[in-house]
């Protein structure tokens, strides 16, 4: 439970950093523009940083992470951006879903 945790955190910051980010692209000010940059980089950095000093290898845990990353981009993607997952995104969401399952709990 606690690597999931883990897991879960490391992707929020990837998310939200990158749509942060994506955010301070169209931002028309300037001085916005450039905190939303130093803003969503930090963010990123501190997903890059916790994620390499990680108490459990990062291979073990990589089927895990990239389920819980699809589910938390689409969920990062609708709050920030108010973008429902399509059905194909659904679908495909459900087989890297179920990649991941197997990955991290087949033994």
């Amino acid at each position: 439970m606690k690597i999931f945790l883990f897991v879960v955190a490391a992707t929020i910051l990837e998310a939200t950093g990158d749509a942060i980010l994506r955010v301070a692209l169209h931002h028309a000010s300037l001085p916005m523009r450039i905190a939303l940059f130093v803003f969503g980089g930090a963010l990123l950095t501190a997903y890059g940083i916790s994620l390499n000093l990680a108490p459990v290898e990062f291979a073990a845990v990589t089927g895990m992470y990239i389920a819980t990353l699809f589910v938390v981009f689409q969920i990062t993607n609708y709050l920030f951006f108010r973008t429902a997952p399509t059905l194909p995104v659904f679908i495909g969401g459900a087989l890297i879903v179920t990649g991941g399952l197997i990955v991290s709990l087949w033994r």
